[in-house]
């Protein structure tokens, strides 16, 4: 059964992602951090559903999506059109991705929008995990780096977690972070934190770095069962 929610507000985190905060009347979001409501779009005679991941913790009446809008994508330039006071319908959110193991050390792996379901698992292992926690997050330049003051903040205020940006276009940027592809700097990044041993892996974003990202680990020694994935290609969620 769809849920429907108010747009409270829209804010706009980078040239090409807003944030959006739905509400519900007399509905309290029960998920768990990482899983995804599915937001029901009409646009060009077209219907349909696209998945989105909450980008709040569960247990009130909110869920915060961050959405990029694709110009050829019917269901993010639906959602880039709504205003605060619009009413749309979703789904209960549910999903396959969520931190198994908070006794385990975690690694999260994100690209681009990938970066909305590891945000929230991040976010949750830093309060409750009783291991070390890093975060490698590719994006294309510092603008377009999603959650960045909340990641600082994160790390900032505990001490089991880290965070890694990797800029695959800083050419013209004072940037002194790493740079290229996030698969450029595996395993190494992750062995100078958390370690290969004894931790769980999450990785989310376009299919080809989840891949490589899958096959980096498996060959460095990580467990398959280990390695949790979720393919979140560039434009699969606007078809």
């Amino acid at each position: 059964m769809s849920i429907t929610v108010t747009v409270a507000d829209v804010h706009r985190m980078t040239p090409d992602v807003k944030q959006f905060r739905l509400v519900a009347d007399d509905h309290t979001f029960d998920y768990r951090p990482g899983q995804h409501t599915a937001v029901h779009f009409e646009s060009d005679d077209e219907e349909g559903t696209r998945p989105y991941t909450a980008a709040t913790l569960p247990g009130t009446n909110e869920l915060v999506l961050a959405i990029k809008r694709y110009d050829d994508g019917n269901a993010s330039v639906y959602m880039h059109d709504r205003t605060p006071g619009d009413e749309i319908e979703i789904e209960p959110v549910d999903g396959n991705l969520h931190v198994r193991d908070f006794d385990r050390d975690a690694a999260f792996v994100a690209t681009g929008t990938g970066i909305t379901p590891l945000y929230p698992m991040f976010k949750q292992y830093a309060a409750e995990g009783t291991g070390d926690a890093h975060l490698v997050f590719g994006e294309r330049d510092q603008s377009h780096v999603v959650f960045r003051e909340s990641i600082d903040q994160l790390r900032a205020e505990h001490g089991n977690v880290s965070a890694d940006y990797v800029l695959s276009d800083a050419d013209d940027e004072a940037w002194d972070g790493r740079t290229g592809h996030v698969q450029d700097h595996l395993p190494e990044a992750l062995e100078e934190t958390v370690g290969l041993e004894d931790t769980d892996f999450y990785v989310c974003g376009v299919p080809e770095m989840v891949v490589e990202t899958a096959d980096l680990l498996e060959s460095a020694g990580v467990a398959d069962e280990h390695i949790y994935t979720e393919g979140w290609e560039a434009d699969a969620a606007e078809e």
